[in-house]
């Protein structure tokens, strides 16, 4: 017996259309070139891999039962889906990529991405882009692993350790320690020692690496820590005294600005990081269209600093 992947063929669901355009089985038949004991015959096949009946035999005409009706609106769908892979093929022929994955930090501007993207699909560009939120070594491992094309925001220039991986400077961030008014700290005399911060709980983001141990930066040994999922969880957190740490001025500022933060100086000089974006180029590789597409946005000085200081505001 015939299985439904035997006879739901895009031909088959041609016919069915046919024959809801036409209203008939003879009329389907004639406009399909076909006799129409072929046609009927064909229509039993479906239903009988199926094992439901898709049209009333009682009505005069070609009416579909509810079964019938749904394989159509799913036909339909499905020789539309067709007709859009034969185009991307097509398309992705002439050196698009299907898709285009890109790992990116949670310390990069989420509205400037995503004006990246507008301008991206704009083109009509036949590549499907997916992004991934990664923090600290997760964005490069991201790359290195095979998962993403293209990383934006990785705190090392990834190029000295494999040759395959092509990287460029991003831009600096630095990173001041803050709390929200209402925290102890906020009061507290400066600068802040270890031992005073030790008392207090940490706000740090996780490492979303999957393989080894993730970094760490800022605890200090036997102090609480709250652990969250992204930088603008960990502002969040702090805005909320719900613990201290080091933020990126860039996101911190209009809170800071707006008293909804408190800069402390610590004993311990602060932070600041020199950030990269790198790409998978090995030589056997073909650059496709898109990722030299994204390569270019990022070769704009304009862009880069975006990337890195054009945050809005999230709470």
């Amino acid at each position: 017996m015939q299985t439904a992947r035997d006879v739901l063929t895009p031909d088959a669901l041609a016919m069915l259309q046919a024959i809801e355009a036409t209203g008939s089985f003879a009329a389907a038949a004639r406009a399909m070139g076909m006799v129409p004991s072929a046609l009927t015959y064909r229509v039993r096949q479906i239903e009988d891999a199926l094992d439901v009946l898709l049209y009333d035999r009682s009505a005069r005409q070609a009416k579909p039962t509810p079964a019938g009706a749904e394989l159509l609106r799913e036909g339909l769908r499905l020789l539309d889906d067709i007709d859009a892979v034969a185009n991307r093929v097509k398309r992705v022929a002439t050196g698009w990529e299907a898709q285009l994955t890109i790992a990116v930090d949670t310390l990069i501007s989420k509205g400037t991405l995503m004006e990246l993207c507008e301008s991206f699909f704009s083109q009509a560009a036949p590549t499907r882009i997916r992004l991934r939120d990664e923090t600290l070594l997760g964005t490069l491992e991201a790359l290195t692993s095979g998962q993403a094309d293209l990383a934006i925001g990785i705190a090392s220039d990834a190029s000295h350790n494999n040759t395959d991986i092509h990287s460029k400077p991003l831009g600096d961030v630095a990173f001041v320690y803050a709390v929200a008014p209402h925290h102890p700290l906020a009061s507290a005399p400066e600068p802040l020692s270890d031992a005073l911060i030790q008392q207090h709980r940490a706000v740090a983001v996780a490492d979303s690496v999957q393989r080894g141990r993730g970094l760490t930066y800022g605890l200090l040994g036997g102090q609480e820590v709250f652990t969250v999922a992204s930088m603008q969880a960990k502002l969040d957190a702090q805005l909320r005294g719900l613990g201290g740490g080091n933020v990126p001025l860039s996101m911190a500022a209009p809170y800071i600005q707006t008293g909804r933060l408190v800069v402390k100086k610590t004993e311990r000089p602060q932070r600041q990081v020199i950030l990269h974006y790198a790409w998978r180029a090995a030589k056997t590789m073909i650059q496709g269209r898109a990722l030299q597409w994204w390569l270019q946005q990022l070769e704009s000085p304009v862009t880069r600093t975006a990337l890195l200081a054009q945050h809005r505001g999230y709470f």
